[in-house]
């Protein structure tokens, strides 16, 4: 293994825990990810999801993850493409994510008549909020709070173990130090603690 796939593998490995995914898939996934990115023009096509499932996929991730000043998006990263990966590769998770995907259909038809994609960004949002916080989502979600957390992992883990993650991180790995100068003042007044 190379450095660099370590540190990517390393930065995904908090996220992981939430998944039942070895450290091993994550590489594998990320890996394929990053081959896809070297085809550049070239539209994936998934093999796990539907057309509209992808939509689904898609515009969910980066509501969990969305563009902004410092990085891109999840689809900017390939998180999706990743998602697709695990799921043909370890088949044992496709029901809960078609369950959950169709799920999110249900309660969006049920509240405002339409699929979650052809919501408003308002609807999104409210239902989004009423399952993303489990000890505050109303009662009889449950389901959609189960679905919701896995997706936000499973979201962080393709997302943290990208190029695009883990120059998000800005880790600078292994630099030379000439001068160590300490904890800066601040910080140490923050933690209540200082230098003998």
């Amino acid at each position: 293994m190379e450095r660099r796939e370590a540190v990517e593998l390393l930065s995904a490995l908090p996220f992981l825990g939430a998944l039942p995914l070895t450290p091993g898939a994550a590489q594998r996934a990320a890996r394929f990810v990053r081959e896809l990115r070297t085809v550049p023009g070239q539209a994936y096509a998934p093999k796990f999801f539907t057309a509209h499932e992808w939509q689904t996929v898609r515009l969910l991730a980066d509501l969990v993850l969305p563009r902004d000043a410092r990085s891109g998006s999840a689809t900017d990263a390939g998180v999706p493409e990743f998602m697709d990966f695990i799921l043909v590769e370890y088949p044992d998770h496709q029901l809960g994510m078609r369950g959950g995907l169709a799920w999110l259909d249900i309660e969006t038809r049920r509240r405002f008549g339409k699929a979650f994609v052809e919501a408003d960004a308002a609807q999104q949002t409210k239902l989004l909020d009423d399952i993303a916080w489990p000890d505050k989502a109303p009662a009889g979600l449950h389901q959609g709070v189960e679905f919701f957390n896995r997706f936000r992992d499973f979201t962080a883990s393709g997302f943290f173990s990208s190029e695009m993650g883990v120059a998000d991180l800005r880790y600078l790995g292994n630099r030379f130090v000439a001068d160590w100068q300490g904890c800066p003042p601040e910080q140490l007044q923050k933690l209540g603690v200082r230098y003998p």
